[in-house]
């Protein structure tokens, strides 16, 4: 029997192995199920990739908006830069030369003589420049405007005076706000115009534009001799300057201006001309505190007693 059971083995070693063996598929590329092969066949996309390599260059506009609406691109935004508003110059151009000694009652002086002359040429361009801004502005009046303007100089001085900034920005320019707050930091300031000794009236007039020729600003230069009280504190309430009983006399050389391309421009505070022969200011009274010196050492002229000490009971 075990003899019968190798004889068959043996003879099974020696079949091919294929006869026996099932069929089976090993390739993975296609579904069991034959019935979703179209839906398969959807599945697939054809991608049509861009050439890298192109010259856009040699292209018209038509063609490459053409190769752009095929690859669904929207069109590149021109660069702008971002917009900005000049609403002051950052000076005074042809400043007003003040004659020397004005405001005085001697009037004789060879400079004075000369500059008067030198203010004789120079009235036709401020008559040509106050042309200009009524060109602009039909309704203006050199008379009336020296009223707004002494108005306009009087509440900027005020706002000062109260530290309201929103309020100073009505009346004086870009240029002249930090100029008016920067002595009047942490400081109190009592302020008063009393009166006008003369009318103030116009004495210079210029315009210019500013990177386009359609951008014109006017500057109109106002003399202004008048009263006023001042007196400056600092922050611990001592004053600095002036006094707020006593009255002074002031000539002043203000320079207005005004964005005349603008419909909304406003005549504003822009500049303070102070001529060369101008006498200096006296010097404000500061205060300082003193380091206290330390007390002289005195020689001790009576000698101690060494006395014992006592052990108390």
């Amino acid at each position: 029997m075990a003899n019968s059971i190798l004889t068959k083995f043996g003879a099974l070693r020696l079949i091919p192995t294929h006869v026996y063996s099932q069929p089976s598929r090993t390739t993975t590329s296609k579904h069991y199920n034959p019935k979703f092969k179209r839906l398969r066949a959807q599945k697939y996309l054809k991608v049509e990739l861009p050439n890298m390599n192109e010259d856009f260059e040699a292209m018209t506009p038509e063609k490459i908006r053409q190769k752009m609406k095929e690859r669904g691109l929207m069109p590149a935004r021109p660069w702008m830069e971002r917009q900005y508003y000049i609403s002051a110059t950052g000076g005074v151009f042809e400043p007003y030369v003040p004659p020397e000694g004005d405001g005085k009652a001697s009037l004789v002086s060879t400079t004075r003589a000369k500059q008067a002359v030198q203010q004789l040429e120079k009235k036709s361009k401020s008559m040509m420049a106050i042309r200009k801004v009524k060109s602009f502005d039909e309704e203006f009046n050199s008379k009336e405007f020296c009223q707004q303007a002494q108005d306009i100089y009087i509440k900027a001085h005020e706002s000062l005076a109260n530290q309201d900034p929103k309020t100073l920005r009505l009346y004086v320019t870009e240029k002249a706000y930090p100029e008016f707050k920067h002595n009047a930091h942490q400081k109190t300031i009592r302020w008063k115009f009393l009166e006008s000794l003369e009318p103030p009236r116009v004495v210079h007039a210029r315009c210019t534009d500013v990177i386009s020729k359609e951008n014109i600003y006017g500057q109109i230069t106002v003399r202004f001799h008048s009263r006023q009280q001042l007196a400056v504190y600092d922050r611990f309430g001592r004053l600095l300057h002036g006094s707020e009983i006593l009255a002074k006399d002031v000539l002043e050389y203000i320079v207005f201006e005004k964005h005349l391309s603008n419909l909304y421009g406003t005549w504003r505070v822009h500049a303070k001309i102070i001529p060369d022969w101008a006498p200096a200011k006296d010097p404000s009274k500061l205060t300082r505190v003193f380091e206290e010196e330390p007390p002289a050492e005195t020689p001790d002229t009576e000698e101690k007693a060494d006395t014992p000490a006592i052990a108390a009971n």
